[in-house]
């Protein structure tokens, strides 16, 4: 095997321009404090992308470079390794070479780092070619061939303390000794969050059965076992979750709310923390949002290219009510900080009222909800009216007075954007008569409602299949015209389930001269939806029909939608 040139990141990104000597001085005295690896630090720092760091160490030093969520590693070489060494070094075994059995082939994300490479050839008493890749997927692959052993490792190493220390508290966790890092259930509880947050769960669920403690991810809308064990450790588990996320630990019988965050490969995480009585004890449910995600462009929403200018034709007007309905986890928050990123200017005061703020937004004012202190959303829209606004965005209208206030704000010269929990855009307006606002005040004040679900994409392991005719009717393609559709396949990168992320199905209704007669004359959400088509809207199920014609989704995903729709 060549050997690479022995040289130094820092100073192999300075010959190629990509930093320059101060910053690299800066990255070291940070790496020092931060204790990281270089190209971390120097990433965190912005000084450069991972990108940049894998392009140029593929060109420069002609490295393969590995895809590894897509790749199955040979599980004779990556466990030559421990854990520790993996983590150590960020790296892992994927294979021997075919022609040299004696060469084990590993991904780094440094392959640069020559104390890596040499400690790995004297633990394996292997030659070791560097392959790159970048850390995320190094760190994923490391969750998925060591996560859940690490995690039972945890577990027995716990139970054998205990037993070691029989003076233990009586609710099973000491509050001094969970200061310790080293704790056996510290460890654990991060390495569940770190596991879920890169197999791209949104939920943990911790749950006490009969048979021992369960905990399940939420992975695209659909919930999975990821692990399961004895009930020995359910009680300092859910202790030091209650515990980093500002619960009440010795109240075991009421539902409790908390809030803490975790940093996964330099994105920081918040995360909601609910906890709830249940037959066998408490079942937490932790909600991970990844606040960059939040903040997306318009354009990454999912809308088509025809309801983009739709959807900016709601957002220019100067006043009116702008709805976004659907039912929870369908993303409206995220169309709402969109349309608050489109908003964004100097020149407009814009004010939200959430609960909980999901993401910090650079000149906008964000209050929270807080029902204890008296700040619910009512009594902050009135208090809100009187700091000169521009633009209110509501997080939620869930009671006949926030529904009032604001409708009247709308009408009295602001922007108003809101989410509601409707099926669809019509049926929304059906919901604000129910909750005590006149007809007239709706039709005055409502400019468009934007009804949303998440289905999910198609991994890229999909499969063709030719439609049936029953297939066809249901697109309503003619039955003479040959149709392929696509199914999910099967693949590491996707976990085996043959869907990789989601994607949003819009039903944008603007709300035209005709739809505002129609609201001040009490016509129903079906004549309503009617004339809507008419003008030119495309209901859900038109939308997700469009998405499994294009290859984007499932028969099976659009049929959910369908379901749904009223």
């Amino acid at each position: 095997m060549k050997q690479k040139p022995r040289i130094r990141l820092g100073d192999f990104l300075i010959s190629q321009g990509f930093i320059t000597e101060e910053q690299l001085k800066y990255a070291l005295e940070e790496q020092k404090i931060r204790k990281t690896r270089l190209g971390e630090t120097l990433i965190s720092l912005g000084c450069v992308s991972e990108k940049d760091i894998t392009d140029i160490l593929c060109e420069q030093l002609h490295l393969e470079y590995a895809e590894l969520r897509k790749m199955k590693l040979d599980e004779a070489a990556v466990y030559t390794i421990s854990e520790n060494i993996a983590k150590k070094y960020n790296l892992i075994p994927i294979g021997f070479d075919r022609n040299h059995p004696e060469i084990l082939r590993v991904a780094m994300s440094d392959p640069l780092d020559f104390m890596a490479i040499d400690d790995l050839e004297i633990v394996t008493n292997r030659r070791i070619e560097p392959i790159l890749s970048t850390r995320s997927q190094i760190s994923f692959q490391i969750d998925q061939y060591f996560g859940k052993q690490s995690v039972i490792a945890v577990a027995d190493e716990y139970k054998k303390e205990q037993g070691q220390e029989r003076a233990a508290p009586e609710n099973g966790t000491d509050p001094e000794r969970e200061t310790n890092g080293n704790s056996p259930i510290i460890k654990m509880v991060h390495s569940i969050m770190e596991q879920a947050v890169r197999r791209r769960a949104s939920d943990i669920h911790f749950e006490p059965l009969e048979e021992g403690l369960r905990v399940r991810f939420r992975i695209d809308g659909n919930l999975t076992e990821a692990m399961s064990y004895d009930m020995s450790i359910f009680i300092p588990l859910i202790s030091r979750i209650k515990i980093i996320s500002g619960m009440d630990i010795s109240e075991k019988r009421k539902p409790q709310d908390g809030r803490t965050s975790i940093v996964v490969d330099h994105i920081e995480y918040d995360v909601r923390v609910s906890s709830i009585p249940v037959v066998y004890g408490e079942k937490i449910v932790m909600r991970l949002a990844n606040k960059a995600g939040l903040m997306r462009d318009k354009k990454d929403l999912g809308l088509r290219e025809d309801e983009m200018p739709i959807f900016d034709r709601i957002l220019s007007h100067p006043h009116g009510i702008f709805l976004v309905t659907g039912p929870t986890g369908s993303g409206k928050s995220t169309t709402l900080y969109a349309a608050l990123n489109e908003l964004n200017h100097e020149n407009v005061n814009i004010v939200t009222v959430e609960d909980p703020v999901e993401a910090v937004i650079p000149g906008v004012n964000q209050i929270q909800v807080n029902t204890k202190a008296g700040m619910t959303f009512a009594n902050a829209l009135r208090s809100i009216l009187r700091q000169d606004p521009d633009i209110i965005m509501i997080g939620e209208i869930r009671d006949p007075e926030t529904a009032e206030i604001a409708v009247q704000a709308s009408i009295t010269g602001h922007l108003v954007a809101s989410t509601l929990h409707t099926n669809s855009t019509s049926t929304s307006i059906s919901r604000l008569i129910n909750m005590g606002v006149e007809p007239y005040l709706i039709a005055d004040a409502l400019i468009g409602v934007a009804a949303q679900r998440l289905c999910r994409r198609l991994c890229t392991c999909k499969k063709e299949k030719i439609a049936s005719g029953r297939e066809k009717l249901e697109l309503g393609v003619e039955q003479e015209k040959r149709l392929t559709l696509y199914e999910p396949g099967g693949c590491p990168l996707c976990g085996h389930t043959g869907y990789y992320g989601r994607i949003a199905v819009y039903e944008l209704m603007p709300v035209s001269l005709a739809i505002r007669d129609m609201i001040a004359h009490r016509e129903t959400a079906a004549a309503i939806k009617g004339q809507a088509v008419k003008e030119g809207m495309r209901t859900l199920r038109q939308s997700a029909v469009h998405l499994v014609l294009e290859g984007i989704t499932s028969l099976q995903e659009m049929r959910k939608i369908v379901s749904e729709e009223a």
